[in-house]
């Protein structure tokens, strides 16, 4: 299922989704446009995730590099690809200004930074001997979801479901869209266990995992007094 968008109408401009969707989009056109594939290869080694250098750096900050620390933020705003790049910022486009209406906007990029930092932990811990640098924004969009999730657990999401797109857009629960979501994530991650990183298939099931579970504890934490209006 692919979301297209929503029935919850925000009170307010979400600046800080849509500049955090515009520095993700302007940084990967820089690199695909303006880059050559070695040095783009070098720049997601230096500022990915790089799970055996982050648990060296952890036990030895003196001996690896200080920008080490850095990369679990760096690396929200990298992605391998068109395809991954669309993905995390329709799903980012669709959720999150609520979310932000709901938090208020310098709340929410902490909530979105904590959210993808909380993914990369949950990562790091379950891959720790792993050299594959892991990139993109779906540990932070996760938590998008989880805050989403218990937010707005009624209102209705407009749907893509490809086997059946002849029927068009399907109007749908979100618990049911997001609650898939994570179960697949779920099951994808539990599947993986034991399952070297390095030949998996690259897709950091346990950040996902992570970062929704850290949404929504935020969201709990946070206590938003401001809901927007759901239209069923």
């Amino acid at each position: 299922m692919i979301p297209v968008g929503d029935r919850v109408r925000s009170h307010t401009f979400p600046y800080a989704n849509v500049l955090l969707m515009a520095l993700n989009i302007s940084i990967f056109i820089y690199y695909v446009f303006l880059l050559t594939d070695l040095e783009i290869s070098s720049l997601f080694i230096g500022w990915g995730v790089v799970p055996v250098e982050l648990i060296g750096w952890s036990k030895e900050p003196i001996v690896w590099n200080a920008q080490e620390i850095l990369t679990p933020v760096t690396s929200m705003f990298l992605h391998g690809g068109w395809l991954h790049l669309a993905s995390n910022m329709v799903f980012l486009w669709v959720f999150g200004d609520n979310v932000e209406d709901a938090l208020g906007h310098l709340r929410y990029v902490v909530f979105y930074l904590l959210g993808g930092i909380s993914a990369v932990v949950l990562h790091v811990v379950l891959n720790q001997h792993s050299f594959t640098p892991t990139i993109g924004a779906s540990g932070a969009v996760a938590a998008v979801l989880g805050g989403y999730l218990l937010l707005y657990p009624r209102a209705k999401i407009s749907v893509l479901v490809l086997p059946l797109w002849f029927f068009g857009v399907l109007s749908v629960p979100s618990v049911v869209v997001i609650g898939i979501w994570f179960l697949l994530q779920l099951f994808s991650g539990v599947a993986s266990i034991g399952v070297s990183a390095d030949v998996s298939s690259g897709i950091a099931y346990w950040a996902h995992v992570g970062g929704f579970v850290a949404g929504a504890v935020l969201i709990i934490l946070s206590r938003p007094r401001r809901r927007s209006t759901i239209f069923r």
